[in-house]
């Protein structure tokens, strides 16, 4: 059902503004997802009765989608949410394939999306960097691109990107922890750091933003590991940290929740308390449900959510395409700061885009762990 016609439209698409600063709490400087694209609002018309907009020659659209892989809670929520959008009642015909965290066979993928000239691609990249060659195949192809989550660096052949600001996500946990201590009169911060996969533009971002205050804090950085986004690699590696380091750190952070049930789970082995009251602060990102129960049972201290709901924007960019729009090249999701106790009302900081804000911080209730993803 390929329709040449959508090189022109990417094109189009092309011909953006640049949204700047995100982050945090959905404050200034932030356009939330659900504004992906005001122009979808003029495929209306041309809609059935789902609210796709249908192809030209009455067949479903085609939609390849490239997913990193099923590591984490976040990961199955995010796979969720774009199946449940790009769905054959919204009259999309997906073709999923789970990558397994393996760069080779995603960019496989998308090739092979390519030979079987699909309408659109989606990718949520494993990595940031190696996609200049492919994307150019599907730009030579005129499928459009649809970039979720994590970002590509080295290419801008796509037409938008829906997703976190992750060195936002970091310099907030930052800002959290340097007032989290100021108000617990805690004066030495011996940290231990439990980084995502190794190259993937969550792990930088969190890391650049996390990083930017234990250098201005000197902040005593005593080590930093990969756990690849898996509780079992958080597990290892917090194993590894309690032999090495016992009795020297007071900090554990790790860069998604599945890592720090691995680095609880560890911790409760080796006999070290931590959370509310312990002895160990831990802070976590994503904020799944599992993991703000673990911060109201008082386990995890604070968790900075990244949204993984991106499947209603990527309909809704594809309808816009569909109807010949423009869409943004960038959206960034809302997302809001999650803490276990009522220490804090707000944390000050100066986002990635260079803009001071001051953002609220939720108290985990009941409420809140049922309204989670």
């Amino acid at each position: 059902m390929k329709k040449k016609v959508l090189a022109t439209i990417m094109a189009t698409a092309m011909s953006v503004s640049m949204l700047v600063g995100c982050g945090g709490s959905g404050a200034a400087d932030t356009t939330a997802a659900t504004d992906a694209t005001d122009a979808t609002e003029a495929t209306a018309d041309t809609a059935d009765d789902t609210g796709a907009a249908p192809a030209a020659d009455g067949e479903a659209i085609t939609v390849g989608f490239a997913q990193v892989g099923h590591e984490s809670d976040w990961r199955t929520a995010s796979t969720n949410s774009v199946k449940a959008a790009l769905s054959s009642e919204n009259g999309i015909d997906l073709q999923f394939v789970d990558c397994d965290n393996d760069s080779a066979a995603q960019l496989e993928a998308v090739r092979n999306f390519i030979e079987q000239d699909v309408d659109y691609i989606v990718i949520d990249p494993i990595v940031s960097t190696g996609w200049d060659t492919v994307l150019t195949e599907a730009d030579d192809a005129g499928i459009p691109v649809i970039v979720i989550d994590r970002t590509i660096d080295d290419s801008d052949k796509y037409v938008s990107w829906v997703g976190s600001e992750f060195t936002n996500e970091g310099l907030a946990a930052g800002a959290w922890l340097k007032a989290y201590a100021e108000a617990k009169g805690i004066k030495e911060l011996n940290i231990l750091e439990i980084t995502g996969t190794t190259g993937s533009s969550a792990e930088i971002g969190r890391t650049k933003g996390f990083h930017q205050f234990v250098d201005s804090e000197g902040w005593k950085l005593l080590d930093s590991q990969t756990g690849d986004f898996t509780q079992e690699g958080g597990q290892k590696v917090m194993e590894s940290y309690c032999k090495s380091y016992a009795g020297k750190f007071n900090v554990v952070i790790c860069q998604n929740d599945n890592e720090a049930f691995g680095a609880i789970d560890a911790m409760k082995a080796a006999g070290v308390s931590y959370g509310v009251d312990g002895d160990v602060i831990v802070i976590s990102f994503d904020a799944c449900t599992a993991g703000l129960q673990k911060v109201l049972d008082k386990e995890i201290n604070a968790d900075f959510q990244c949204n993984p709901l991106q499947g209603p924007d990527c309909l809704k960019i594809i309808q816009a395409l569909q109807g010949g729009q423009t869409v943004e090249k960038q959206t960034f999701m809302e997302e809001p700061w999650f803490v276990s106790e009522d220490v804090l009302k707000d944390i000050s900081y100066k986002n990635n885009s260079g803009k001071d804000v001051t953002e609220p911080l939720i108290v985990v209730d009941k409420a809140t762990v049922d309204e989670a993803y």
